[in-house]
């Protein structure tokens, strides 16, 4: 699904993705994890394809087209999605609005016939309860006085309704408290299929308690440095990622 092959990108002139080589395969979940600044959030964005990067090295595949080439409209219409760390907010834009002209971009692009509004919005109400969201969250403009958790939740809602092929989700778990963290993992372990694959970036172990990744990969200075199972991150949270550093010093 995903091949990336000696990557390298910089951002203001700074090289931060170094060679990084990764397949993701349907079916798959994959966590990244590292250090800060290792570059994760760079690679999220660099793969979603915002125009802060410069791709300087290296080549990426997804589903068996050349990705780099593609502007970022492309990509989110042939199934990459981007959770953000730090969603942001769209005043003057319902999420309702803002979802139908986003799934009718996408059904379009796959050649599928427009929902109904009846369809739509019972589609909505389905997805909403995956991951608990208010549902007069859905009739506010995007994000606009939501929490951080409400913010988490409607990220993977908004991935529940497109249906992507690849969904990158950068550091979903960042600022929930745990019972937000069990609704925001447990919604994208229900969305887990054999012809999708998630790609998780995350500090913590504990996301990774409801969601069990088939790959765990260790990301430092830009290269991936070290891959294993689920048990690699057990052992960083406890040990942390000096034993690792060192060796790659």
């Amino acid at each position: 699904m995903l091949e990336v092959r000696n990557l390298h990108a910089t951002v203001a002139g700074k090289e931060v993705l170094r060679g990084i080589d990764l397949t993701v395969r349907a079916g798959e979940v994959h966590a990244i994890m590292g250090p800060n600044g290792s570059g994760k959030s760079t690679f999220a964005s660099v793969l979603a394809g915002s125009p802060r990067y410069e791709v300087t090295a290296g080549e990426v595949t997804f589903l068996g087209e050349d990705l780099l080439g593609k502007s970022v409209e492309e990509r989110a219409r042939e199934g990459l999605f981007l959770g953000f760390q730090y969603p942001v907010e769209i005043p003057g834009v319902s999420m309702a609005n803002f979802m139908k002209a986003a799934v009718a971009e996408r059904r379009k692009h796959l050649g599928e016939e427009p929902l109904t509004s009846a369809e739509f919005l019972r589609m909505m109400r389905e997805k909403a309860a995956i991951v608990e969201l208010d549902s007069k969250l859905v009739s506010r403009s995007v994000n606009e006085g939501f929490s951080g958790g409400e913010k988490k939740k409607n990220e993977i809602f908004q991935m529940a309704m497109l249906s992507p092929k690849l969904a990158v989700l950068d550091e979903t778990d960042s600022g929930l408290d745990i019972d937000a963290l069990r609704i925001v993992a447990t919604g994208v372990e229900k969305l887990r299929r054999p012809d999708n694959a998630t790609v998780l970036i995350t500090h913590y172990q504990r996301l990774l308690d409801y969601i069990v990744p088939d790959f765990v990969h260790v990301l430092y200075k830009g290269r991936i440095i070290y891959s294993g199972d689920k048990e690699l991150a057990v052992k960083l949270e406890h040990e942390g990622y000096d034993w690792l550093i060192n060796e790659h010093q």
